[in-house]
């Protein structure tokens, strides 16, 4: 599937998600007087859609790919501060709930592994490079392989059919 948008991208919306549940988290009453800590995983939350965006802007494969495990660092931050403040006795209250968060994180990780390791095993440059001549080459080769399919979608139909007569000739005997 073609993506037009980053908005539009599963990946961004899960890191999307991932820092609002980490800003609903960073307001417990756990978190005053503990703004260093607060700001560095808000921050790091917000980094892995920030980048993921920027990456999808930036018009070439390989730029989104660096901007993709650049994200993929700041998901690993994340789920790293997340283990941390479930080891801290100021938020034993909130371990199960910070321990619910850490599995979406996993969840962001992966997600941002497979779309990097999809895009480093493709021919496409990236939107930057989309030219005219290009476009034109992708859409000959598009235009032959359907054609190509519906000759060999013919050719099957004529080989049923002959086998068809065949048998029906070998019945008929």
């Amino acid at each position: 599937m073609k993506y037009e948008r980053f908005e539009d991208l599963p990946v961004w919306q899960a890191a999307i998600d991932l820092a609002v549940r980490i800003y609903e988290l960073t307001e417990k009453e756990n978190f005053r007087g503990r703004a260093s800590l607060r700001d560095q995983i808000e921050r790091a939350a917000v980094s892995v859609s920030n980048n993921i965006a920027e990456g999808f802007e930036r018009g070439t494969t390989q730029e989104l790919i660096s901007f993709i495990y650049i994200a993929r660092g700041s998901a690993g931050e994340v789920r790293s501060m997340l283990r941390l403040l479930c080891r801290l006795p100021a938020f034993r209250e909130l371990k199960s709930e910070i321990s619910n968060l850490i599995p979406v994180g996993e969840g962001v990780s992966r997600q941002l592994r497979g779309g990097a390791d999809s895009l480093q095993n493709s021919q496409i440059k990236g939107q930057r490079y989309l030219t005219d001549k290009v476009r034109q080459n992708w859409q000959s080769a598009r235009e032959r392989d359907e054609f190509l399919s519906e000759l060999r979608r013919i050719q099957e139909e004529n080989i049923a059919r002959t086998r068809q007569s065949n048998k029906a000739s070998d019945q008929k005997k």
